[in-house]
């Protein structure tokens, strides 16, 4: 796809028009960046006019080629290219630039306005993202094949996003995997918040993601518009790496006073600085926002030019289905995220004989439902045996085998994250990464991410609490559970058995709009008698009645636990009930899907009237408070663990029947 503009000056005024929408957008807030889409303009143009496939009257079409602006902070230079292109960005949209309820964010928001892909801002994340959607756009064409599915991934950054270990970390998984349809343009313009780059940033960037794999190519003239299009070009051919274009721009290219200065970076040019500009660059003073006519014509063509590519690909589309109905069936629940019929039918069913890790029935129920959802895939962080992630009889997801579904990751945990997030946000693929649970320190910024997007990445978080033991405190997790529960929209189930990881998961499949982390034991855990307590299915409402002794009225204590330790809150509970206290034990499996619950629900299950409660969890205690109630005790840690074997652990530090028997009585005396 090419619109080649022949009149040099029209082109000219086409790139301007982006400098100035950007500058005159920017002014009218009174807040925001800029530089980077003064510098980057002819990029922006190059790319949208002479390559991107995109239809803006159908902005969510599958087989369009992805454009991530990884340096968010540049968002009104994406804004302006909506609206030039077409996209439902209106003028009114532009003017109101960082307002209140606006379209047009700080920062470009997915899933808020037509044409954002992700939602960036946080530096080098959206180079993640988009190395994610170019391995789900070639897992997608291995599966269904290269007429539905055949684009390629562009992302647009800047020298912040060079600096973050993200970026580094995507990009070396991105060579490894020789990603040839992912193209990442990088502004190279030297300034920072702080100031030149060589304040702290004076390495090779070229030489460095040469050594990760990539095809490599300068532009020395960020408004060589031509060389830009070579090089782009170049990129596109070179289908066995991923490709970095380094263009040299200008920060706030064509002011007088703040070119190439970091007072371009992150605030207004000034009236002053903006009237003199316009006055440089021969640019109408008046009025503001101002687009000709002849430039809106240019955009037009272009847009009905990409629109084009889309007509195309639905010729193909309508005759892949008629030929495949099957494979167009399961193509739809992709897409729709939806489970095929019967996605539920070899799910384990674990008796009282069996006494297994979390950890380990997850990875039963992975493999029980991958043979159904073709399309879900992932893996660990370089730990797919502790974590039992691996899908059995598929391959690894490598350059060779495309269609392979196990993703080796690597020791990169946020990028990993990232990159799952971008995987959802392609379309077309479910998800799923691991590692032990500790390491979420490192993906925190990438899961905060997938709350904030709404995205159903499933996070298998194994290893949960001081029972890994002997590892010591480096790796037991006790305040991780606290902090994913504060995230908002991040759902947290911490099943208490195998039974329960099954209905975990199924929760977890069936969530369409929100992260879901599974937090899953190393050590092995008893199987609840179901026969005897209540159903395991009760994890789909948060918390839930596992026993009552209370015979219809209200409790005389309520014991609550979550994950390994409501088996000995159970023990506890037994002894109580033996001795005629009308104990009730509640399972927390999941504090997020409990509040959503209703007030009849969740009064019916902690009623207000019962006062005398003991929660138990081997994490801290912050959080427990809105349960226990000031008349309860929280048996947790608020401290570090230590190095020991897990029970010696769970001894020493009270997590033990013993101690919440005694904590109840004591409640009752």
């Amino acid at each position: 796809m090419s619109t080649v503009v022949k009149d040099a000056a029209l082109q000219e005024r086409c790139i301007e028009t982006i400098r100035f929408l950007a500058v005159d957008g920017v002014q009218k807030a009174n807040s925001g960046h800029p530089g980077m889409p003064m510098g980057a303009a002819a990029i922006a143009y190059t790319l949208f006019t002479r390559h991107l496939r995109y239809d803006p009257a159908d902005p969510q079409w599958p087989n369009r080629d992805r454009f991530v602006l990884s340096a968010g902070h540049a968002s009104m230079l994406l804004y302006s290219m909506l609206h030039l292109t077409g996209y439902d960005v209106t003028m009114d949209d532009l003017k109101a630039f960082r307002q209140w309820q606006s379209k047009t964010p700080g920062h470009p928001e997915y899933g808020h306005t037509p044409g954002v892909e992700t939602t960036t801002g946080p530096l080098g994340q959206g180079v993640a993202n988009a190395v994610g959607m170019a391995l789900a756009e070639r897992y997608l064409a291995a599966t269904f094949g290269g007429d539905v599915m055949d684009h390629y991934t562009y992302v647009l950054a800047g020298d912040g996003c060079m600096m973050e270990g993200i970026s580094g970390e995507a990009a070396s998984f991105a060579g490894h995997q020789q990603l040839g349809k992912l193209i990442l343009l990088y502004d190279d313009n030297h300034i920072t918040i702080d100031g030149s780059t060589d304040l702290a940033f004076t390495e090779d960037v070229c030489k460095r993601y040469e050594a990760y794999g990539w095809h490599v190519q300068r532009v020395t003239d960020g408004n060589d518009v031509d060389a830009i299009d070579a090089a782009i070009a170049a990129a596109k051919n070179e289908t066995g790496k991923p490709s970095i274009i380094a263009v040299r721009t200008h920060i706030g290219c064509g002011s007088p006073n703040k070119q190439d200065k970091a007072a371009a970076h992150g605030a207004p040019l000034g009236a002053d600085e903006v009237k003199l500009t316009k006055e440089a660059c021969e640019w109408p003073l008046e009025p503001a926002f101002y687009v000709p006519d002849d430039v809106r014509e240019a955009f037009a063509a272009a847009a009905r030019q990409a629109a084009a590519s889309h007509a195309e690909w639905t010729k193909k589309y309508e005759a892949w289905r008629a030929a495949d109905p099957d494979r167009a069936a399961s193509w739809d629940d992709a897409w729709a995220g939806a489970l095929p019929e019967g996605w539920d039918a070899d799910l384990p069913i674990f008796t009282t004989e069996d006494k297994l890790a979390t950890r380990a029935a997850s990875g039963k129920v992975i493999n029980a439902v991958a043979p159904h959802i073709p399309t879900l895939i992932g893996g660990s962080a370089d730990l797919a045996p502790s974590n039992n992630t691996l899908i059995q009889g598929s391959d690894d997801q490598q350059a060779a085998t495309p269609a392979g579904r196990n993703v080796r990751w690597g020791v990169r945990e946020l990028a990993m994250a990232a990159m799952a997030n971008g995987l959802s946000a392609h379309g077309g693929i479910r998800p799923y990464v691991a590692t032990f649970f500790v390491f979420v320190d490192y993906m925190r910024p990438a899961m905060r991410l997938s709350a904030l997007m709404d995205l159903p990445v499933i996070y298998v978080l194994t290893h949960d609490s001081i029972g890994v033991g002997e590892d010591g405190p480096t790796h037991q997790p006790v305040e991780h559970l606290a902090m994913l529960r504060a995230t908002p929209g991040f759902v947290d189930l911490r099943p208490a058995d195998a039974n329960e990881t099954v209905e975990a998961w199924k929760v977890a499949l069936q969530t369409k709009d929100a992260p879901v982390g599974l937090m899953l034991t190393r050590q092995g855990l008893p199987t609840i008698d179901r026969e005897k307590y209540a159903a395991a299915d009760g994890v789909a409402r948060g918390a839930y009645v596992l026993h009552d002794n209370a015979g219809g009225g209200v409790p005389d204590v309520i014991l609550i636990a979550s994950g390994s330790e409501v088996a000995l809150a159970l023990e506890a509970h037994e002894r109580l009930v033996a001795e005629g206290v009308r104990s009730r034990l509640v399972n927390m499996a999941s504090m997020r899907l409990f509040e959503q619950q209703d007030a009849d629900y969740r009064e019916s299950v902690l009623p207000a009237s019962c006062s005398s409660r003991v929660a138990v969890e081997a994490g801290v205690t912050f959080g427990w408070e809105r349960y226990v109630g000031d008349g309860g005790v929280v048996i947790g840690i608020d401290h570090f663990g230590a190095s020991a074997p897990a029970g010696t652990l769970f001894e020493q530090f009270g997590f033990t029947a013993d101690n919440v028997y005694a904590r109840a009585k004591a409640l009752l005396a």
